[in-house]
């Protein structure tokens, strides 16, 4: 776990630095992949202490800000803020298991471009990728998006049994394009 103290409008503290890793290390337990934490505190008048933290792990970024007249209470408050955010975000995980038995192989083919626009009869492959389409809600493809940081998703809709795609549109909206049999 990467942890980056940054003090603004203060002196640097070593012990306020080492109280803050310390109490931000305890959030990767609920979360396996690397994460990186920026911690950014700051002092304004001298009487109001201000804690943020943003961790960023595998496409989820989980940011929380909490102010108190303490800058060991506002650490302390903007760490069990984040460990909250973050056990909801494992048990909404946990919440959206597939149902197991129905998952569908969908291959992703790469052309090059070249072949393609010199016209040749058969376009280059440049790399084919078979992958499993699990079953899953609307909401849950939309998580796992974010989660993978991609710009749209295949997956089979866990009501209708159909292939769906999700994706990500310009205005930061999400798109779901769902086939309709004529």
């Amino acid at each position: 776990m990467q942890i980056a103290v940054t003090f603004r409008h203060m002196e640097v503290s070593n012990p306020i630095r080492d109280y803050a890793e310390e109490k931000v290390s305890r959030v990767k337990k609920y979360i396996d992949e690397p994460i990186d934490a920026q911690v950014v505190l700051s002092v304004a008048k001298k009487i109001r202490h201000k804690a943020e933290v943003t961790l960023t792990a595998k496409g989820i970024t989980i940011k929380g800000s909490e102010e108190t007249s303490d800058m060991y209470a506002a650490i302390d408050a903007v760490v069990d803020k984040i460990e909250r955010q973050m056990k909801r975000y494992r048990e909404k995980i946990k919440d959206h298991k597939p149902q197991q038995g129905r998952d569908r192989k969908v291959s992703k083919t790469v052309y090059g471009a070249e072949s393609i626009d010199e016209g040749h009869p058969e376009p280059e492959i440049v790399r084919t990728d078979t992958f499993d389409v699990k079953p899953m809600a609307v909401e849950e493809a939309v998580m796992q998006m974010n989660l993978l940081d991609k710009e749209f998703l295949v997956f089979t809709d866990a009501s209708s049994e159909e292939v769906n795609v999700v994706y990500k549109r310009k205005d930061g909206n999400y798109g779901l394009i769902v086939p309709h049999a004529r």
